[in-house]
């Protein structure tokens, strides 16, 4: 296996189909350029964990994930914990999807990262590390590189998902609206770092980011960097309907983390102390997971954008 070699795990269904039409087009391009790419085609949910998976064990070492924030989610549970210090992946991206949240940070002011901007990246070899978080749940381990959140965030993910998966950017609005109207605030149980205590209080929502981008366009977690080492933990508390609907806003410039209720702080582990399992939203993903513990790997992939 030629080292220099890249995987295109691609996913023809991403962005409403429009991947399949896009795909040829681009492997030509990337490939007139000089490098070599081989192409796996994914047919199911999970498949493209499996490819990288397999392929990791071939000798592959390069990837690119050629759809939107799930697939690379696939392809990078599909790579770890096989990768590692010793033998580092590389991962590149094909923006396929809907969303690409998590390529936003690699944009001007969040806009859209283009499939261009894409291919200009792997052809000059525009690489830098990135952060792995991992969390670990009652039935083994999942990792990711965007965000992962719990509470009204996860729920309106979670309500797009199963009613509004292809409205695209409408979904996720709808989806926020019949969320204000069923509007829960509870408890998540749990410790940062060295907290002394468990944190118990009533919230609205908590994220934990290594980017700051969800759901397209919400930079939820403003100040976040990929390669700092760090999680940022973003917990807005029990703010009100009302309150919630006044700062909408904010949760697409960042500026909500400026509400008295919003909290920020960035940390190196999270224990938590929940009762049952809970929906969480996982790099576009919508689980019910029984979240454990959650820490990061700092630098742990290499990115091309």
């Amino acid at each position: 296996m030629d080292p220099n070699t890249y995987l295109a795990i691609v996913n023809p269904a991403a962005g409403r189909g429009r991947a399949r039409s896009l795909l040829g087009p681009v492997v030509d391009r990337l490939r007139a350029a000089g490098l070599q790419i081989d192409i796996r085609e994914t047919s199911r949910s999970s498949q493209a964990a499996d490819l990288a998976r397999a392929a990791w064990n071939e000798g592959y070492r390069k990837f690119i994930s050629g759809g939107g924030d799930g697939t690379s989610f696939e392809v990078v549970n599909g790579l770890f914990p096989l990768t590692n210090n010793s033998q580092p992946a590389t991962l590149g991206f094909l923006p396929f999807g809907t969303g690409n949240s998590f390529l936003r940070d690699f944009t001007n002011r969040g806009s859209d990262y283009s499939t261009n901007q894409a291919i200009e990246s792997l052809i000059a070899g525009r690489a830098r590390k990135c952060d792995v978080l991992r969390l670990r749940h009652k039935d083994g381990v999942l990792y990711y590189i965007n965000i992962l959140s719990i509470g009204f965030s996860a729920d309106v993910a979670t309500l797009r998902s199963r009613r509004f998966s292809k409205w695209g950017e409408a979904g996720y609005q709808a989806a926020i609206f019949l969320c204000l109207a069923r509007f829960r605030r509870r408890p998540f149980p749990l410790g940062a770092d060295d907290d002394q205590n468990i944190d118990r209080r009533d919230c609205l929502f908590l994220t934990f980011n290594n980017s700051k981008f969800t759901g397209g366009t919400m930079m939820i977690a403003p100040t976040a960097d990929t390669n700092d080492g760090l999680i940022e933990y973003v917990r807005w508390g029990p703010i009100g309907r009302l309150g919630l609907i006044r700062n909408l806003p904010g949760l697409y410039d960042g500026t909500h983390i400026q509400h008295p209720l919003a909290e920020v702080r960035k940390v190196r582990r999270v224990d938590f102390h929940l009762d049952a399992p809970v929906d969480v939203m996982i790099d576009g993903e919508v689980i019910t997971l029984d979240c454990q513990t959650l820490d990061v790997l700092p630098g742990a992939l290499t990115i091309v954008v």
